[in-house]
């Protein structure tokens, strides 16, 4: 995956938990950062981009509970 590729999929994962989370993007981006999610998506788009939404938002869920 590309920069640009990956970008846009941070970018979505950012949008779409904090649309799921009633939060406000900024919030999520923060935390996503401070947690190290980010460095999980990233790790792992090629594998998660393929997945549907809810799996994805779960992943994130597991991720942020450990």
């Amino acid at each position: 995956m590309g920069n640009e590729d990956l970008a846009f999929w941070l970018s979505w994962c950012i949008e779409e938990y904090a649309a799921e989370k009633n939060m406000s993007s900024s919030d999520v981006a923060a935390n996503f950062e401070k947690t190290g999610i980010l460095e999980y998506l990233s790790e792992n788009a090629e594998i998660l981009h393929t997945q549907g939404r809810d799996y994805i938002l779960g992943s994130i869920d597991d991720f942020l509970k450990k």
